[in-house]
């Protein structure tokens, strides 16, 4: 059988995207076919089209670090015809043709079943995004941070994982700062439950080591030099969840922060998330995340032919939310 899929292909150092059909002869080896109902972009996703990128591990390649829907064919007696599933993570996408086609095959240790609660589509809204935000909380929880410790400040509150952490924290009785250069997203942050939004410069400029101690915990979805402004203006014994990059992979800090103030760097890395402690995490989604919430993170729907668009307005920081995929539309 063919389908539809975004292939992407390299001669020299230029990238090209074709919209084409694959067969299942053309997939990867794996223990599970699946019929892809959903996907949605990353900014990983948007980072393997750009010329001289090292998320890329080969092409050709169909890139989609997550995808959601039925298992068609399985080699494995835990998963049958039918069942509704999520991959996410991994080698998807960057090395293992991902979710921008009609079918994707896998090895069974990659794939989630999902709780009855959720369809392919919620799970899809939910995704890679919320998947690291519910991670950045359980990890931020295991340290101890609780509602009485102070507001919770979360970077780049407009983006996929921003908008889900404010969703989140909300949902679990944190108070919610959101940061974000869009003014224009303010009321939209406040409806998911933001007590108050600020701008990308969330602290005083001063030239002391450490600032006032401001936050229980940061969620910080942005790197750079708003991690550092984060870790320098924590609360004693708080800690921030870092988990991007989009504001540059390089932190100059001291190491105040973390010997005057006790503070936690706790990195989240949901690529490589052990499979047994994923599965866990979203057999409770349904009553851990605040499902309610996840229309409003939907910033558009497109099909193959709009993907080339999409991610460069991704790239580009211009985007709200999620914008999902669907690759048979």
């Amino acid at each position: 059988m063919r389908f539809p899929a975004y292939l992407l292909t390299k001669s020299g150092e230029v990238i090209r995207p074709h919209i084409t059909e694959l067969s299942e002869d053309d997939l990867p080896s794996g223990d599970v076919l699946i019929d892809v109902e959903w996907s949605a972009i990353n900014y990983k996703d948007a980072m393997v089209t750009r010329p001289g990128n090292r998320v890329a591990k080969g092409f050709p390649l169909v890139p989609g670090v997550e995808l959601t829907g039925s298992v068609i064919e399985t080699g494995v007696t835990e998963l049958v015809p039918g069942q509704r599933v999520l991959v996410q993570g991994y080698d998807l996408g960057v090395a293992h043709h991902g979710g921008f086609a009609g079918r994707a095959r896998v090895p069974a240790g990659w794939v989630v079943p999902l709780p009855d609660a959720l369809s392919t589509r919620t799970a899809a809204i939910i995704g890679l995004a919320g998947f690291t935000a519910l991670l950045s909380l359980q990890r931020l929880l295991q340290h101890g941070v609780t509602p009485d410790g102070g507001p919770v400040l979360v970077t780049g509150a407009s983006g996929g994982v921003g908008s889900t952490a404010v969703a989140l924290m909300a949902h679990r009785g944190f108070e919610v700062v959101a940061s974000t250069g869009k003014a224009a997203e303010h009321s939209y942050l406040e409806s998911l439950g933001a007590s108050r939004v600020v701008g990308r410069a969330f602290s005083a400029e001063d030239d002391r080591t450490l600032g006032p101690g401001l936050w229980g915990a940061v969620l910080d979805c942005v790197g750079g030099s708003t991690l550092s402004e984060a870790l320098r203006t924590t609360r004693y014994g708080g800690a921030v969840a870092a988990s991007g990059l989009t504001g540059g992979n390089e932190l100059v800090t001291t190491v105040y922060p973390f010997i005057v103030r006790g503070i936690a760097l706790l990195g989240i890395d949901t690529v490589a998330t052990p499979i047994a402690e994923r599965r866990a995490l979203w057999s409770s989604i349904a009553s851990d995340y605040p499902v309610e919430r996840c229309e409003e993170m939907v910033s558009d729907e497109v099909g193959l032919e709009g993907l080339t668009d999409a991610l460069g307005l991704v790239l580009d920081g211009a985007v709200r939310g999620r914008i999902l995929v669907q690759p048979q539309r």
